[in-house]
């Protein structure tokens, strides 16, 4: 018993610990050591911010809900689109009035970092009524060293993709990717034919590729790995884990396989209003899909949906 606490210790001081959840979307408040059970809601933020950047400022394109069912044996992804049209509700404590446009922008009117991560967390519980037991947000560079650590990762390229950062071009087939073009490859869009929305499942399955890598070295059963791994990853991670421990949370998590996880598309199409590309909702198929995320009935809505579910 000391000696897992004095781990839990060791590896809740390696990871940057912080409210990103602004109260009113927090599911309950963190009491401490109790027994983890679902339904659980995470939500989860890519920053692009870069070490020694301060000229560009940070923003944040991708917006991930992480639903576990009270089962606790599988976990759907449900991406928010970055242009997705939505209220951003006001918030006085950073002089912000309230403004409808791209999802997006919530990140930079809290100015990036614990605010701006608050700031998104109440326009995500606002638009879908859920709210979260916990949050995660990474940069670029943690990006880069998850994927180090696991010596890259397997994907399968499922469209010819050319980056137009590095002019490096992915060709449809499985393969091995290195850090720097795992990173290219998930934030590649306007060469994609479906553009964000390929952009989207390509980061869920790069998630995918990450679990099932992790399980391929045997990470979680590789104590001195997983050390290096956690602390390695730490500074690039900032995480609200509701008062519960990394490890609590991740023996909780333990029965989901990368097999058990699905990639989730909101029901919605890109459309341009006063010459501004929008994503806009099929309101009534993304209500239904906001009620299942709350009422933990994503099982049935994702048989009743299948051509907005990702199979992963």
């Amino acid at each position: 018993m000391i000696a897992a606490a004095a781990l839990a210790h060791r590896y809740n001081g390696a990871v940057n610990h912080a409210d990103l959840l602004a109260p009113g979307s927090r599911a309950t408040p963190g009491t401490g050591p109790v027994r983890i059970t679902g339904p659980l809601n995470y939500l989860l933020l890519g920053s692009d911010q870069r070490p020694n950047d301060t000229v560009d400022g940070e923003r944040s394109d991708t917006i991930i809900i992480l639903h576990v069912p009270a089962t606790m044996d599988r976990a759907y992804l449900i991406s928010i689109p970055r242009d997705l049209r939505v209220h951003i509700p006001a918030d006085p404590d950073l002089d912000f009035r309230g403004s409808t446009e791209k999802i997006n922008g919530a990140f930079n009117y809290g100015g990036g970092g614990i605010a701006g991560f608050q700031l998104v967390s109440k326009t995500v519980t606002e638009l879908t009524g859920v709210r979260f037991d916990g949050a995660a947000i990474i940069n670029f560079d943690g990006f880069q060293r998850v994927v180090r650590l696991l010596g890259g990762v397997d994907m399968c390229v499922d469209a010819e993709t050319t980056s137009i950062h590095t002019k490096a071009v992915y060709h449809v087939g499985c393969q091995h990717l290195a850090p720097w073009q795992a990173l290219d490859y998930v934030r590649q869009r306007k060469s994609l034919p479906d553009g964000d929305f390929d952009r989207q499942r390509h980061q869920q399955q790069f998630l995918r590729a990450i679990f099932q890598a992790a399980l391929d070295q045997g990470l979680v059963r590789n104590p001195i790995k997983l050390d290096q791994f956690i602390r390695d990853v730490g500074s690039s991670l900032t995480v609200d884990t509701n008062g519960m421990s990394v490890i609590d949370l991740a023996l909780a998590l333990h029965a989901i396989s990368p097999s058990a996880l699905d990639g989730i598309k909101l029901p919605s199409y890109a459309e341009y209003l006063g010459g501004i590309s929008y994503v806009l909702p099929y309101q009534d198929q993304a209500a239904a899909l906001y009620r299942a995320i709350v009422d933990d009935t994503l099982d049935t809505w994702v048989t009743a949906n299948q051509m907005w579910v990702n199979h992963l």
